[in-house]
């Protein structure tokens, strides 16, 4: 196991003896650590306070960016899908993790595994209720305003 993923499971194992869910993780850019995180949520209530969205967030900021391409993320668990989605926007190229979602879900954390299925049903078939609502006549479509104030 190399250093970065050691220390991953380092704050991980921290997080739970302060009271959290054994998540850590760590933004690596070529051979530097550059950010880390580890779930926050017994402390803030922040139900996206995860490690890896974390270490996202602090790396965007220190860099002043959004763009984290060619960043590694080192989790100490397989990223749950909020996390992974925000990789994606990201840019970050590469996820390594320790702990499997199955594994999660045999400790007793099984909301990633869950979410997981659910993204795999059509919309009309999750358990959550999803219901378009589209823009009334004459109101300004946002998405059309984005389109028109980029060219």
């Amino acid at each position: 196991m190399d250093r970065f993923m050691k220390r991953a499971v380092e704050l991980a194992a921290e997080n739970v003896r302060d009271g959290g869910q054994p998540f850590g993780a760590v933004l690596v850019k070529g051979d530097e650590m550059f950010t880390e995180g580890v779930n926050e949520l017994h402390h803030t209530y922040d139900i996206s306070g995860h490690a890896e969205m974390l270490a996202i967030r602090r790396a965007q900021e220190k860099l002043g960016t959004h763009d984290l391409s060619g960043f590694t993320m080192y989790a100490s668990g397989e990223p749950c899908p909020m996390c992974l989605t925000a990789m994606y926007f990201a840019g970050i190229e590469t996820i390594i993790y320790c702990g499997s979602v199955e594994d999660a879900a045999e400790a007793g954390l099984e909301k990633s595994a869950y979410i997981y299925k659910q993204l795999q049903k059509s919309k009309t078939t999750r358990d959550i209720s999803m219901k378009q609502m589209p823009l009334e006549d004459g109101q300004e479509d946002p998405m059309k305003l984005w389109q028109n104030e980029r060219r």
